[in-house]
């Protein structure tokens, strides 16, 4: 059974078909995308695949994303969860995104917080990692003040538009 988890103004739930006109608003929006290391989705059709990877990853014990609902709205702003999941080595990375109208107000900070809660405290994580482009100064700022650590810079690690990125790598250890 999925997971959901609440905050003050948030409902983590799981990504359902429903949601995938929300789910290609988000990741339709080349702000959003620019530092995810894929294009922009130009088809609720490649939105809906997204929704099915979710899915897919969640079964096969791989990740897990979680829908970020404003509860006000009942509707999706973005998503939060964890990639390259392994249980046996205690280890994720975290990965998020927010529809561009709803930066800057908290809303990353409060889903990265209780996620980050989850993985510790729930699949037991011993080290929660994430990969930043370069250039995205705001994501790398809210891993720090979360308490992540700056471990360095893997180079040529992410390709976008044909073109290879340089990423910062952060990690934070179980308290």
């Amino acid at each position: 059974m999925f997971p959901t988890l609440n905050t003050k103004r948030l409902l983590l739930r799981e990504i359902v078909n429903d949601d995938v006109q929300d789910v290609y608003n988000v990741f339709a929006n080349e702000n959003v995308t620019r530092f995810y290391g894929q294009e922009p989705l130009t088809s609720l059709d490649q939105a809906k695949q997204f929704i099915e990877f979710f899915a897919q990853s969640y079964n096969d014990k791989r990740g897990i994303r979680w829908g970020i609902e404003l509860k006000e709205e009942e509707k999706l702003i973005g998503t939060i969860g964890f990639n390259a999941l392994s249980l046996k080595h205690k280890r994720a990375e975290i990965g998020y995104e927010l529809h561009p109208d709803y930066w800057r107000r908290g809303y990353a900070t409060e889903a990265a917080s209780e996620v980050m809660s989850y993985g510790f405290n729930k699949l037991y994580l011993n080290r929660i990692g994430a990969i930043v482009f370069l250039e995205n100064t705001t994501s790398s700022n809210l891993l720090t003040k979360l308490g992540f650590e700056k471990e360095g810079v893997l180079r040529n690690y992410m390709c976008q538009n044909d073109r290879s990125y340089d990423v910062n790598m952060f990690s934070i250890l179980k308290p």
